[in-house]
């Protein structure tokens, strides 16, 4: 029996929250090495910093990190000192996986072996982004246009590499539900270890429901691991996901980002207080300072800023008010002031921030 169909009956029975976190610290095999917690951070792109990552870590809970987006091209030769995107802590490199995009076979091999040198857990190879600048380059989603090419560099870095490698990627362009099947198919036969499959097409960004029926027909198609991920904001979707897809794992990203204690909070009971949320906000502030200059670490704070600001009821003026700053001393005095004492938070976030 195939890893996929073992753990059909494990999800079948995850009903409450206490079940989601049992299934969530079930062990999972991904190529030659195991993680023991089945809730990871999504690739994202302009998030998933050294900084963020950190700040994940301080809550744990979580079975492995992605990198932001690196530039294949640039990798092989990235000094991670300098980068803003191609660095970690040496601590950080047995659970995280590094994010690398592309258009050709060669240049995403040679960045894997890079990546592979530095002692990542794996490579991810990222086929979801539909931003217009990325997809321009042919990169990104773009590449499900071109299916046998995607497949072809899946292929390249399997050869490259001995680590585990990730795909994400999307429905694809059109609104075909067979074509997300056949491409895990393809990417599982060239090699992929495990795929995050996001069920959006490219072209709609967010602006539609994700169609969660499709994870299951993918989960289905691999005996590979496949993570679940879109709109998973709260327990409840999480038990959701994965009882009707039988995915094996869940991929959190915007939603990490709002709450980077939401893996402790759904596989270890972590209760936050209502004080975290200026916490929090300070922490990240503080972290972002101690790797970039002033400048750069607010404007990545400010990347962050409305994915934080969506918990809260009046989550757009606090917002404009937060992000009203022109160095990090004064982004800690706006932290304070607004978020001392806690202002009034909604169950579910502001999707309209949820950029």
């Amino acid at each position: 029996m195939t890893q996929s169909n073992c753990d059909h009956t494990a999800a079948r029975v995850v009903n409450t929250p206490e079940d989601l976190s049992r299934y969530l610290l079930r062990p999972l095999t991904i190529g030659s090495k195991t993680i023991s917690n089945r809730m990871v951070l999504a690739p994202m792109a302009g998030l998933g910093h050294i900084a963020f990552r950190q700040l994940v870590t301080r809550f744990s809970g979580f079975g492995l990190l992605f990198t932001g987006m690196c530039s294949a091209k640039a990798v092989p030769h990235e000094n991670p000192g300098r980068s803003h995107v191609f660095s970690w802590r040496p601590e950080e490199l047995d659970h995280t996986v590094c994010q690398i995009f592309g258009a050709e076979p060669e240049i995403m091999a040679r960045a894997a072996r890079r990546v592979e040198a530095e002692g990542f857990f794996g490579v991810d190879l990222n086929f979801g982004c539909s931003v217009a600048a990325i997809c321009k380059k042919g990169c990104g989603a773009a590449l499900l246009k071109t299916p046998d090419k995607a497949v072809d560099i899946v292929s390249a870095v399997r050869k490259a590499v001995s680590c585990p490698v990730f795909v994400k990627y999307r429905t694809g362009w059109q609104d075909d539900h067979n074509f997300p099947v056949t491409m895990a198919r393809a990417f599982e036969n060239a090699g992929a270890d495990a795929l995050t499959f996001h069920p959006r097409v490219a072209p709609d960004r967010r602006s539609r429901s994700p169609r969660w029926e499709l994870i299951g027909k993918v989960q289905n198609a691999v005996t590979i691991p496949v993570f679940g991920n879109g709109n998973l904001f709260a327990p409840e979707h999480g038990i959701k996901m994965i009882r009707e897809t039988c995915c094996q794992g869940l991929s959190i990203g915007r939603m990490a980002v709002a709450q980077p204690w939401i893996f402790a909070q759904w596989t270890k009971g972590f209760k936050p207080e209502p004080s975290i949320y200026m916490e929090t906000a300070l922490d990240m502030a503080r972290l972002l300072s101690g790797y970039y200059e002033d400048r750069f670490a607010l404007k990545m704070f400010k990347k962050f800023a409305p994915y934080f600001c969506a918990n809260f009821k009046f989550s757009n003026a606090i917002l404009k008010s937060l992000i009203r700053a022109e160095d990090m001393n004064q982004l800690c005095n706006n932290i304070r002031r607004l978020l001392d004492p806690p202002p009034q938070t909604l169950r579910l976030p502001n999707i309209n921030l949820f950029v």
